[in-house]
Order: C-alpha cells, then sequence, then structure tokens
C-alpha cells in the first residue's frame, strides 16, 4: 500500500469512528452489509453526521460561519479530489465514485442552513428541509447499493426517500423537547408545542405510518446486500416509532424516548438468524 492509499484508508477509518461513535443503530445495520457497502456508507455518514453536529451542538461557535465554511470546502473538495479535512476527503471518495450528484449535496447543506434561520416551519419549508436533510441521505445511499445500475436506483429512488422522510419524522416526535427547549424550533407544520395534544400527536402519526409503508415496498427489492443492513435500520425506527406512539403527548414533551442497546442488539439478532434462515 503506497502513502496515497494510507491517506485514503485512514480517512475512512475516521468516518467510520465517527459512526461508532454517534450511533450504536446505523452501526450494527452497516455490519450486516456487504463488506464492499461499509466504507461508502461510513464516508456520507461521517459527512452529514458532522454538518449535522454544526447547527446543533456547537453553540459556542459562529455556527453560520463554520457551515458555510464546511460547504466551501465540501465543494473544494470534490472539486480537486482531495482534502486535508478526512471526513470531506472520505465523501469526496464516495461521491466520484458512486456519482452522488451536486444537487444533493446542495439540498442537505441548504436544510442544514435552515436550522440556523428557522424556528418554525410551514408546509413548504417542512418538505424541503425533510426532503434535504433526509431524503436526499437515502438515495446518497441507493447511490451506493446500486453501484451504477440506473434502472434500479430509479425504481427504488421514491421508496428510499419515504423510508429517509419516516426516520426523520420519528426524530422530530422524539426529540421534540430537545427541539423546542435548547433550540427554539418545532418542525411540525401547526403544531403549538404547549399545546401539543393527542389529536395533533396521531394525524402526525398517521403521516409517518404512510412512509414506513411505503418505504418496506422498496426494501424488499434492494440489492441482496444491502437488504438486510437497511431492514435492521428500519425495523429499529419501526420499533422506536411503537413506542412513541404507544405513550401520552404529556410524556412525549416531558423525555426523549430511546430504545435499550440490549433492544437494538436483538434486532440485529433476530435479522441475522431469519437472513440465515431465509425469513424475510
Amino acid at each position: 500500500m503506497n502513502a496515497l492509499e494510507i491517506y485514503h484508508q485512514t480517512t475512512m477509518e475516521c468516518s467510520k469512528l465517527i459512526t461508532q461513535r454517534y450511533s450504536t443503530s446505523f452501526s450494527l445495520g452497516i455490519r450486516t452489509m456487504d463488506v464492499k457497502f461499509h466504507q461508502p456508507i461510513y464516508g456520507i455518514y461521517g459527512f452529514v453526521r458532522f454538518a449535522d453536529e454544526i447547527v446543533d451542538t456547537f453553540h459556542h461557535q459562529d455556527k453560520e460561519l463554520l457551515l458555510c465554511k464546511f460547504r466551501e470546502d465540501t465543494y473544494e473538495a470534490i472539486k480537486l479530489e482531495f482534502s486535508l479535512n478526512p471526513v470531506l476527503h472520505a465523501f469526496q471518495m464516495v461521491v466520484h465514485k458512486y456519482g452522488i450528484t451536486l444537487d444533493m449535496i446542495d439540498a442537505f447543506l441548504d436544510s442544514m442552513a435552515m436550522d440556523l434561520d428557522f424556528s418554525t416551519y410551514n408546509d413548504s419549508k417542512y418538505k424541503a428541509y425533510i426532503y434535504g436533510s433526509a431524503e436526499v441521505v437515502g438515495l446518497m445511499c441507493l447511490k451506493v447499493f446500486c453501484e451504477g445500475n440506473d434502472a434500479i436506483y430509479e425504481k427504488l429512488k421514491a421508496p428510499a426517500c419515504k423510508l429517509g422522510s419516516a426516520f426523520q419524522k420519528v426524530n422530530f416526535l422524539r426529540d421534540i423537547k430537545s427541539d423546542y427547549e435548547e433550540r427554539g424550533r418545532v418542525y411540525f407544520p401547526g403544531v403549538d408545542y404547549l399545546k401539543f395534544d393527542q389529536q395533533a400527536k396521531r394525524a402526525i402519526e398517521r403521516d409517518i405510518q404512510q412512509d414506513f409503508d411505503e418505504a418496506y415496498k422498496g426494501i424488499k427489492q434492494l440489492p441482496a446486500g444491502a437488504k438486510m443492513g437497511v431492514k435492521i435500520a428500519y425495523l429499529y425506527y419501526l420499533s422506536l416509532f411503537s413506542k412513541i406512539k404507544r405513550l401520552p403527548p404529556q410524556t412525549i414533551t416531558a423525555k426523549r424516548v430511546r430504545i435499550p442497546n440490549i433492544k437494538k442488539l436483538s434486532l440485529l439478532m433476530g435479522m441475522y438468524f431469519g437472513a440465515k434462515l431465509g425469513i424475510e
């Protein structure tokens, strides 16, 4: 392995470490995928994770400046096919190898910027935010899974968007307390956090269930090497969603709902042995 290959490998390992530190559920899902998908999916996750951290976590910094610099550095890394930022170097390799388009990256970074400007969302801003923050991330991953097969990509594009949408909306419900109290945000259009009731909660849940139902149709058609990992993530979020549905609105606005790590592990083991036995 020459010096440049060592650098490529090291930057990918940085993105893997980021994934493992920030998301146990996502890491579990990746481990069940064909090994050829591991590095590119880590590369995507590292990129989107750090962009999200800029707007959600680094309160002591000038977030607008940081995000603007991150955007500029991203485009430069893609143009040069190189970056001294290990996260961006790993991501640009994935972009070039799998044909991730600039419009996807633009939409994602635009959604991150929306978190700096908006505390409440109308229907159009809500849809735009979900598309950029979640649906295009699903499309980036789908580009990896399809490995250049445009016919399969086009066929699974809509379900991939629905899966990203379902995940993001569940996140919104799970984090409704912290989003409001720590960041002053309410993502759901027309929802008053201080008057969040069962009627509003059920309307949101019906919308999420529709997304899950449409997404599952696509999961069943994914390439074999990706299917189990995506289904792990699907089952994790479905389990989290089911738990949220059983709770009253007052509980959702009082604490963050979690799935214990032991439950995440049981999902992984169930999927693994199900695959071995040929169970869908």
